[in-house]
């Protein structure tokens, strides 16, 4: 009961910080990028052409694009995807119709700059949230996804692709290169904010440290930063001596401590520190993957050979060697 407990908790934790990036998202597209007459890139911008040209809202256009291409992908995709993106899609259109009427003309007028700066924060900082905690928003995440499937092109690389054929679009509708230079601000500006929020939670660090007091600085961390240490056993090429190197893993914001305590205890340290994305196991994230069980034939009808048949339990060849399950 406590497991199904904390599997609700967390998938509504996951679906109420979805809907709030996606509203973020929302609000800054609608408060101070549309209004400026910029086109971003992805199923918005998009829909911003179709706005611009024909009057139609951007989040009916919006809904009906993540849907159309849906029904095309669904096969290539996979129904797990499908059902996650149609609800990003549907959340974000939703706001985006709210939020539209609301803000015909920008928040900061004649700032156009100020506001696809704004806009583009937003934007990155809903995306960030909502990728984070499983979610997608649909649009060129479709059409990448797809292609990522059929060829060898990766779905960073289709994506930037097809919103630089998004932005460029507007050129021949406004005839002003200022918007597209703003439509691409927006873009990389969200990307970036995106990549931040992401990966904000899981950067750490990794201290390589080479110490003759090596079990002074290993107790040391262990106490007070709490952290664990890795011994290991290395040689000097230039003094042919053996030496004792320590491998520490912590958070980033630990790393100013764990410096402190080797220089504390010796000055002469030599330390070397890494930036690493990410660090799963026990003391620091959780895997958040989730793995299809392997489905295994029934053992009456699996071919045996004879010659190579072990008694029941045992799990080695006659070579000594285990067996492959491939």
């Amino acid at each position: 009961m406590g497991f199904s407990s904390r599997k609700l908790w967390l998938t509504s934790k996951d679906y109420f910080m979805i809907v709030l990036g996606i509203t973020i998202y929302a609000f800054g597209f609608c408060a101070f990028i549309l209004p400026e007459k910029v086109v971003i890139g992805g199923a918005a911008g998009l829909s911003s052409l179709v706005y611009f040209i024909f009057g139609v809202p951007v989040g009916i256009t919006n809904y009906a694009i993540n849907i159309t291409l849906l029904a095309i992908a669904y096969r290539i995709v996979g129904r797990t995807f499908v059902v996650r993106t149609i609800f990003g899609a549907t959340v974000i259109s939703l706001a985006i119709g709210l939020f539209q009427p609301l803000f015909p003309e920008p928040i900061i007028p004649g700032q156009a700059f100020m506001n696809v700066l704004i806009g583009g924060m937003c934007c990155g900082i809903g995306i960030g949230m909502a990728f984070t905690h499983n979610g997608s928003t649909g649009g060129t995440d479709i059409v990448a996804a797809m292609v990522s499937k059929r060829s060898n092109v990766t779905v960073g690389r289709m994506m930037m692709y097809i919103d630089f054929v998004i932005i460029s679009s507007s050129f021949f509708i406004f005839h002003e290169i200022d918007k597209i230079v703003y439509g691409f601000v927006v873009l990389f500006l969200g990307a970036w904010v995106a990549d931040q929020i992401i990966n904000t939670n899981r950067q750490a660090c990794q201290f390589t440290i080479f110490s003759h007091k090596w079990q002074e600085i290993a107790t040391a961390i262990n106490n007070e930063a709490h952290r664990g240490c890795t011994v290991l056993n290395g040689m000097g090429w230039y003094s042919k001596h053996d030496v004792k190197i320590l491998l520490v893993m912590c958070r980033k914001i630990e790393s100013v401590t764990v410096f402190r305590i080797i220089k504390s205890i010796d000055k002469n340290a030599f330390v070397t520190q890494a930036n690493v994305n990410g660090v799963y196991g026990e003391g620091f994230d959780e895997y958040k993957m989730k793995m299809k069980p392997v489905s295994q034939p029934p053992s009456s009808h699996r071919e045996v050979n004879p010659e190579t048949a072990m008694p029941p339990g045992d799990s080695t060849n006659p070579s000594g060697h285990p067996q492959s399950l491939a």
